[in-house]
């Protein structure tokens, strides 16, 4: 266990170092305020052109919008950062071989990388709804006794997250470079089917039922609920915040287990056809 846990550390502390740049921490500091700040009005200018097509204000809207893009950010950034641990060492840096005969479990190892993640995405989704309330205005509501539920989903929601994002992310040890592909569709298809940007009741039925196949679609309903002041018309009214968390704890488990067989049996193809630390040259 101790080795685990000198693994997973080692690997967060190194997933920050490149995450900077190995740059000062107070350069990254101002990089990791102005890149959030940069994509808040983004959401700005969409929500000012939606509002001139309409020609009617919707604050909910945007508040709905808002938050969900905002909590988008761990999407994006883990699953890009889980899709390019494999691909990094093989292809950049050429190091995939001496840390995977190194006594150490590259799974926790990948586990690390994503983890350093998820530590500069808080960073940025803090940023950016503090930037909302205070300079956008946006309806927020975070009252002391919502506390414990938001801690929980919220870590439910990024255990899901790593979960799938190693599932997927083991597929690139017989991808050549073909990942950063799928680290930008995979994030596309959570953007478009879990409510990130309106509610699913606007999808089609086929894409209502894909967005309730997938755990993050109910990460940012419990998310928008303990945040927002207001009930918006999802679908999704009839689960209970209780069964949301309870199906986020079985999708941890599920995924997890998953991640580990496909892990495995990604590994064992890619030394099977000696591609494990085949780079592509390119």
């Amino acid at each position: 266990m101790s080795t685990y846990w000198r693994t997973f550390k080692t690997a967060a502390w190194l997933g920050w170092e490149m995450d900077s740049n190995w740059t000062e921490p107070w350069l990254f500091l101002i990089y990791s305020i102005i890149k959030p700040v940069a994509g808040a009005f983004i959401l700005v200018f969409m929500y000012v052109v939606i509002w001139s097509i309409n020609g009617i204000a919707d604050p909910q809207s945007f508040a709905f919008l808002y938050v969900g893009n905002a909590f988008f950010i761990f999407v994006g950034s883990t699953l890009f950062g889980t899709f390019q641990v494999i691909q990094s060492d093989r292809e950049w840096y050429q190091t995939l071989r001496y840390v995977y005969i190194s006594p150490i479990s590259y799974y926790v190892y990948i586990l690390g990388r994503a983890f350093s993640k998820i530590l500069v995405s808080i960073f940025g989704v803090l940023i950016t709804l503090g930037f909302g309330f205070f300079f956008l205005h946006v309806d927020m509501r975070f009252t002391p006794d919502r506390i414990p539920l938001f801690i929980v989903s919220l870590a439910l929601g990024l255990f899901v997250l790593l979960a799938i994002g190693i599932t997927l992310g083991a597929a690139t040890f017989l991808m050549a470079r073909h990942s950063q592909t799928l680290a930008e569709a995979v994030p596309g298809v959570f953007y478009v089917f879990c409510g990130v940007l309106f509610p699913l009741t606007i999808l089609p039925s086929w894409g209502q039922s894909i967005g309730t196949a997938i755990p993050l679609t109910y990460w940012f309903e419990i998310t928008r609920r303990i945040l927002l002041p207001f009930q918006y018309n999802t679908g999704l009214a009839a689960f209970g915040d209780w069964e949301i968390l309870a199906f986020l704890l079985i999708s941890t488990f599920v995924f997890f287990g998953l991640s580990l067989g496909v892990f495995r049996l990604g590994e064992y193809l890619a030394r099977k056809a000696g591609k494990l630390d085949m780079t592509t040259s390119y």
